[in-house]
Parts: structure tokens; C-alpha cells; sequence
């Protein structure tokens, strides 16, 4: 067996290292293990299953051309992150301007609940649905540094990084991703009340 790097939790390294010589069966294996949560992240970030799609194909298909930078500073599923997080905002971007539909159709399948902290789950599906509906009506540029933030756990600098912004940019979205999130679950939860 090969030996795992230190930021290689889950026993990747080997896989990776045979990718990295061309060996497609092993890349393969780490596509099947880790497609779950890059999946649950392009949906996070594109809120819409198409999109998530798309953008899951090009983000193995720019990790198959690129392993060989990898070079296990960080964790795979960090670098994969990094990439997913890039092919969604240019991919977000490029539709937008070439736009026939809204992005958010599709925002009722996001599933927030299950990943969303230590004990996995939302206290209730009416928050879980309300906080989905929330972060996929944010622009994109907002909803991505909030995932890769307050979902994933990514420093600001690595966010900063992947969308190329700088780190106090990255800080500036976060704070008002998080201001909007909370204006719109606290209003709706307002209305509501005033509406009884």
C-alpha cells in the first residue's frame, strides 16, 4: 500500500499517485468516491440539476487533465472543492449572459439538510426550506462564497483563490451573503407572524 499524505484522511493517495502516472481505472475510483459531495456542492452552488450536471462533468474532466498538479498540500476533496467551485461561477457566469430561464428553477430539489453541521441535519424541514430557498435566490457571486464558507468550511483565502478575487472581496461577499440570508428568512418569518 502506498503511503498516505498527511492531508489525505481518507486513503486516496494511492489512487491518486496511479492516476497521476495515466492510470484511468484509478481515477475512476476516486471519481466514484468522491462524485456524492461534489455533486451535492455543484447543486449547492448552481441550484439546478442541469447545471450541477454540466458542471460536475467539467469539473472531473479539468481534475483528469490537471491531477498531475496536485501535489497533496491539501486534501483531494479540497482541491475538487477549489475546481468545482470555479467551473460553477464560470459556468453560472456564462449562462447568464446567454440566459433563457432563471436559474433558480430547480431551487425545491436542493437538499441543505443531512451535511449542514455535527449532528447533520436542520432542527426543522421548514427552516431546511426555507434556508435553500434563500441561498439559491442570492446571485451567484454571493452564493458562492457563502457554500464554500459557511458549508464547506473553506478559508477565505482558498475562496479568495478559486474565484479569483482578492481575500478582503471574499470577506465583503460573505458578510453580505449572510446579511441577505438573514433579511430573508427573519422578513419571511415577520410577514408571516404579522400575517396571523
Amino acid at each position: 500500500m502506498g503511503t498516505e499524505h498527511p492531508a489525505d484522511p481518507n486513503g486516496l493517495a494511492e489512487l491518486i499517485t496511479r492516476a497521476q502516472s495515466g492510470d484511468r481505472r484509478s481515477f475512476d475510483e476516486l471519481v466514484r468516491q468522491t462524485f456524492v459531495d461534489t455533486y451535492t456542492l455543484a447543486m449547492r452552488l448552481t441550484a439546478n440539476e442541469e447545471d450541477a450536471r454540466d458542471v460536475v462533468q467539467e469539473t472531473y474532466l479539468r481534475a483528469w487533465k490537471g491531477i498531475d498538479r496536485f501535489r497533496g498540500e491539501a486534501q483531494f476533496s479540497t482541491w475538487l472543492y477549489r475546481i468545482t467551485a470555479n467551473v460553477s461561477y464560470t459556468h453560472l457566469e456564462r449562462r447568464r449572459r446567454h440566459r433563457h430561464e432563471p436559474l433558480d428553477d430547480g431551487a425545491e430539489e436542493m437538499e441543505l439538510r443531512g451535511t449542514g453541521g455535527p449532528d447533520g441535519a436542520f432542527e426543522s424541514n421548514e427552516l431546511a426550506d426555507r434556508l435553500s430557498d434563500a441561498i439559491a435566490a442570492l446571485p451567484v457571486t454571493l452564493r458562492a462564497v457563502v457554500v464554500l464558507k459557511d458549508v464547506y468550511g473553506l478559508p477565505h483565502e482558498a475562496i479568495a483563490e478559486e474565484l479569483d478575487i482578492t481575500v478582503a472581496a471574499a470577506k465583503v461577499r460573505l458578510h453580505r451573503a449572510r446579511k441577505r440570508l438573514r433579511d430573508a428568512l427573519f422578513d419571511e418569518k415577520e410577514g408571516a407572524a404579522n400575517a396571523l
